[in-house]
């Protein structure tokens, strides 16, 4: 699964080098869940309504990146078909029951409430003094600003869903920016893979990724 405030192309690469080796891929294209509240419903209800059309059988590992790590549990609640394990993808660890600005710092929220215009956030890649997007490759570049979307405010004032997950689940840190997840991760004795990259990794050094992702499926 992409982050919430990216599309499928931030995932595609990576999914493109797991399929060339042989590993059964679905990209989950979850875009048009995250413009109106409730924004976790909704993406948990299209992402088990996109399985179902699907026709995907069990067992799956369910691989979220950055944003879209937290809600793995609840993904795969909503499933029939059998989860076999979760994979959080550069991206901070489940925190049932709290929102996103519940768990950073005061000053982050209100930075960030500051630039919501209308109810919505700013595209992703302008966050930043830096745009993130430079990173990728200018073939790719365009289609990822092109999908990036305005994502409702609500969403990071939404409590995370409370569901609960005691199956395998494993970690792959791309940035300096979730070593302290990563840490964790190891903590709890999941298999966690380092690739020292960036957050946009998937993207830009899939066949690094994939390796990492390989590594730790292999331990699950």
């Amino acid at each position: 699964m992409h982050s919430p405030f990216l599309g499928p192309s931030s995932m595609r690469p990576l999914a493109d080098e797991l399929a060339s080796d042989g590993v059964a891929v679905l990209l989950v294209d979850l875009q048009m869940t995250v413009n109106e509240a409730p924004v976790h419903q909704r993406l948990i209800g299209a992402f088990a309504d996109a399985l179902e059309d699907s026709g995907v059988a069990g067992p799956l590992v369910l691989v979220g990146h950055s944003g879209a790590g937290p809600l793995l549990p609840g993904f795969a609640d909503a499933l029939e078909t059998e989860v076999a394990g979760l994979v959080f993808l550069d991206s901070d660890l489940p925190t049932p029951g709290r929102a996103w600005r519940d768990t950073v710092d005061p000053a982050l929220v209100s930075q960030v409430k500051a630039s919501v215009r209308d109810g919505k956030l700013p595209r992703w890649d302008r966050w930043f003094d830096t745009d993130p997007l430079t990173l990728v490759p200018a073939e790719l570049r365009g289609e990822m600003r092109d999908e990036a979307p305005e994502v409702a405010w609500e969403f990071l004032k939404e409590q995370r869903p409370v569901v609960e997950w005691d199956g395998p689940c494993g970690y792959v840190l791309l940035s300096a920016v979730y070593e302290d997840a990563a840490d964790a991760a190891e903590k709890l004795g999941w298999p966690v893979e380092r690739v020292e990259s960036h957050h946009l990794a998937a993207a830009t050094s899939p066949s690094a990724v994939a390796a990492a992702l390989k590594a730790v499926l292999s331990r699950l």
